[in-house]
């Protein structure tokens, strides 16, 4: 194989397909999941708080959704910044970067993935479709976002929360004011966990001229974090207080706390293998809201039968 293979290719779930379907899967990240799982967990949030409970159809259509939206934006990132990539040492041998993938080649396996996604939004409601497709501009303003704003976390925050617009409207029919605010807190928690994934590539970063929250803030990074997972368990708990107003309610979000302030007391912003890990951590964060948002929601539909 070529040197311009990376190991990931060479192993694992990637390095047993068939050689010539290796950089395609590389180029979605099919060996890294948690993308997927952090673009489902507010749709799922939504859906739990609203009051279905395990409505199996509804999160069974968003974690297809999650998985065809993420890898689709993983190959329009990938196109957009693969002359940023070459000059990174964590991105250098992306598919693209590398020149294993022409730019047609992944223009047409966008199409698919879109073509994909498109499908689980017909099996939606209406209102959901329409917020859906609200969100397609901050979605493709994304990849820039990192060349003109020291925050472009905040705005991965308005595009990875989207879900929790979404999720309520496709479970009811009609929106409610816990979805906003549920959708704030969320934004919050993306601006927190992204801000840790952009420690690895602060010397990277720097170099080449991107920006980022984690560069922005420095030695700071720590309470940075924290500000904004104290901001995302606020927005949770006013979309709580919206379905359940009761103070018992609020407690089932603890654990969650938790964990988050766990992570934030962590961060070392000279430790990009520490951050990889505490960010990877917050697909169970994810679980912890949802448990949360499902006790609360179940709670409340028993009540208001």
């Amino acid at each position: 194989m070529s040197e311009a293979v990376p190991d990931t290719e060479r192993r694992g779930l990637i390095g047993a397909l068939p050689v010539p379907l290796r950089p395609y899967a590389s180029l979605i990240r099919l060996d890294r999941p948690i993308g997927t799982w952090l673009l489902f967990w507010p749709c799922a949030w939504s859906v739990a708080l609203a009051g279905r409970g395990l409505d199996w159809r509804l999160i069974g259509l968003f974690a297809l959704g999650a998985f065809a939206m993420r890898s689709a934006g993983c190959v329009y990132n990938d196109l957009v910044d693969r002359d940023l990539d070459r000059r990174v040492e964590r991105t250098r041998l992306r598919p693209l970067a590398s020149g294993r993938v022409s730019p047609a080649a992944a223009w047409a396996l966008l199409v698919a993935l879109s073509l994909l996604g498109l499908g689980v939004l017909l099996h939606l409601s209406r209102p959901a479709q329409l917020i859906a497709l609200a969100s397609l501009a901050l979605v493709a303003a994304y990849p820039f976002m990192k060349r003109i704003t020291w925050w472009p976390q905040a705005w991965l925050g308005l595009v990875f929360s989207w879900g929790a617009l979404v999720g309520w409207p496709a479970a009811t029919g009609s929106f409610d004011p816990a979805a906003a605010w549920l959708w704030a807190g969320t934004v919050y928690w993306v601006i927190g966990y992204d801000t840790i994934y952009a420690i690895q590539d602060i010397e990277d970063d720097a170099l080449v001229g991107v920006r980022s929250s984690a560069r922005r803030l420095g030695e700071r990074v720590r309470a940075g974090v924290a500000v904004c997972y104290a901001a995302a368990i606020a927005g949770w708990a006013a979309a709580l207080w919206q379905v359940f107003p009761d103070p018992l309610a609020l407690a089932a979000l603890a654990p969650a706390a938790l964990h988050l302030a766990w992570q934030a007391s962590r961060i070392d912003p000279a430790d990009g293998a520490l951050a990889l890990r505490l960010f990877r951590s917050n697909r169970f964060a994810g679980l912890l809201v949802f448990l949360a948002f499902l006790t609360v929601g179940l709670s409340a539909a028993t009540a208001n039968a």
